[in-house]
């Protein structure tokens, strides 16, 4: 081999080594922004303000002064404490667990808790790991929290006994965790579930989103999520496909309630026909018109609250 040949290939190398450098810094860039807790530019982060002007008012109001009980336990693999609110209503052994979404928490759930706890139904709202006033160190887009869940409920049964009947609800990425929930052998005493404005997978999602917010075209999109993966399974522990909503739905033999917004444009709502067809228990699907991601409830709560109150009406006896 000549000289020439070899600067070559090692030239050749060089570009190589450069640029898979390169992309893991990018995909360590993207994981801090996509898994690791922190303010996040593209959502709401933390607690919202309550202004009078903020759509359902008067039901977030409610739930900000509402009396609540405050849980904790020690999350399913045992590393992390979390932390929960429980609102109990009169003698009724019927209750909603609410699942929040991507770096929000428990106190922006409050027009979900007035809805249930007024139609009679006692309401746990849990803080998913790493959110709010809940240990952690990552987002786990429903697959890593699908677990605390479960265990959730059994900590629902221990309160209201075993002939409690339990629903599980949840917004964007607690839509998500719902769904991947309900692919887990879960306690008799979850009866159904309700799904609002959760994506397919989390590969999908963060596939989407990096077109949608950062303009990103397919290359380099692809390899870089593919590292993101990668980078995802080495620090917490699953590769972004695994957190796969459709995947837990073939599990599912229970009834769920799928919703969406029609101008959904952070989860598009074509996801939620996919998630649709596949559940296998019995199911039922409402797209709300007119309404933009997680704003369902806001932008025609007389319809949410009705659809909503039949379905658990039908299944929770």
């Amino acid at each position: 081999m000549t000289k020439k040949h070899k600067k070559i290939i090692w030239t050749i190398a060089g570009i190589v080594l450069a640029a898979l450098a390169l992309f893991l810094a990018a995909g360590l860039y993207f994981f801090n922004v996509a898994e690791v807790p922190g303010k996040k530019t593209f959502v709401s982060n933390g607690t919202v303000r309550l202004k009078k002007s903020t759509p359902l008012y008067a039901e977030k109001k409610w739930y900000r002064d509402v009396k609540k009980q405050h849980w904790t336990m020690m999350s399913a693999n045992n590393k992390y404490r979390l932390a929960a609110y429980y609102l109990p209503a009169k003698k009724s052994k019927k209750t909603v667990i609410i699942l929040h979404g991507f770096m929000s928490n428990k106190e922006n759930m409050g027009a979900y808790a007035q809805l249930f706890h007024s139609l009679g139904y006692n309401v746990l709202l849990p803080d998913a790991e790493a959110h709010g006033q809940s240990q952690g160190k990552y987002v786990g887009y429903g697959w890593l929290e699908k677990t605390d869940v479960c265990k959730w409920s059994q900590q629902v049964i221990k309160q209201t006994g075993q002939r409690s009947e339990i629903a599980i609800m949840g917004v964007s990425m607690g839509g998500a965790t719902t769904m991947m929930t309900s692919g887990l052998k879960l306690p008799k005493q979850v009866k159904c579930f309700i799904e609002d404005c959760g994506y397919t997978n989390a590969k999908n999602e963060i596939e989407h989103e990096a077109q949608a917010l950062y303009g990103m075209p397919a290359f380099p999109r692809f390899p870089l999520v593919e590292v993101l993966s990668l980078v995802s399974r080495v620090k917490a522990g699953y590769f972004l496909g695994d957190a796969s909503s459709l995947k837990q739905l073939h599990k599912n033999k229970k009834p769920m309630l799928f919703i969406h917004g029609s101008k959904d444009k952070f989860v598009p709502t074509e996801m939620v026909y996919k998630n649709y067809r596949a559940s296998s228990g019995p199911k039922q699907l409402l797209v709300v018109k007119g309404a933009t991601h997680a704003e369902s409830i806001e932008h025609n709560h007389r319809l949410y609250k009705k659809t909503v109150a039949k379905f658990l009406r039908k299944y929770l006896k």
